[in-house]
C-alpha cells in the first residue's frame, strides 16, 4: 500500500525517479508505473548483474554501467534526493555511502528513509549510539528524525526533479 502511494506522488509532484535498473521486485513494481505514468525513468545496472536483475522487458532509460562503484556514482549523479525503500545489504550500501558523501561535502542533497512498520528504527538507533559515542557529530546532515513518513520525505523533495530510490529485490518465486 504504501509503495503505491509513494510511486503515485512522484508521478503527481512530477518528480522522475532514478534506480537500480532492474525488472524483479520493488525496482519494478515502482519503476513499471511511474514509467507508465509518464515520468522519465532511468535505471542503472553493472553489466555482470544484467542476467539476474533484467528479467523482463527494461523501463525507461537503462544505463549500463562496469561495476557497482560506477552504478551508485551514476545514479547519485542524476539524483537530487536520496530515499531507501526496505531492502538488504546492497540497500545499506547505497544508503550508507550517500550519508558518507554528504558527511565529506561530496553532496548536499537529501537523504531519507522509507521507514515501513519501523523497519529502519534498529538503523536509526545505531545511527544515534555513534552519534553518542563520539565517532560522528550531530550536525552530520544525513536523515532526519522526522523523515519516517512517506509524506514527509517526499515533501522534503518538492522541489527536485529526479529521486534515487535504493530498493531490495524481493524472492524469487
Amino acid at each position: 500500500m504504501m509503495l503505491l502511494l509513494s510511486y503515485k506522488e512522484l508521478v503527481l509532484r512530477n518528480i522522475d525517479l532514478v534506480y537500480g535498473g532492474g525488472s524483479i521486485g520493488l525496482m519494478d513494481l515502482v519503476s513499471q508505473p511511474v514509467h507508465n505514468d509518464g515520468r522519465h525513468v532511468i535505471g542503472v545496472i553493472p553489466k555482470t548483474l544484467m542476467s539476474r536483475e533484467l528479467t523482463g522487458e527494461t523501463v525507461g532509460e537503462v544505463k549500463v554501467v562496469a561495476d557497482m562503484h560506477q552504478r551508485k556514482a551514476e545514479m547519485a549523479r542524476h539524483s537530487d534526493a536520496f530515499i531507501a525503500l526496505p531492502g538488504g545489504y546492497d540497500t545499506l550500501d547505497k544508503l550508507l555511502e550517500v550519508i558518507s558523501w554528504a558527511q565529506l561535502d561530496i553532496h548536499d542533497k537529501p537523504v531519507r528513509l522509507l521507514n515501513v512498520d519501523g523497519y529502519y528504527n534498529s538503523l536509526l538507533s545505531f545511527i544515534d549510539k555513534v552519534v553518542e559515542k563520539g565517532f560522528m557529530a550531530s550536525s552530520v546532515p544525513m536523515l532526519a528524525k522526522s523523515s519516517y513518513l512517506c509524506q514527509h520525505q517526499l515533501s522534503l523533495s518538492r522541489n527536485s526533479r529526479n529521486m534515487f530510490l535504493v530498493m531490495k529485490e524481493l524472492p524469487r518465486s
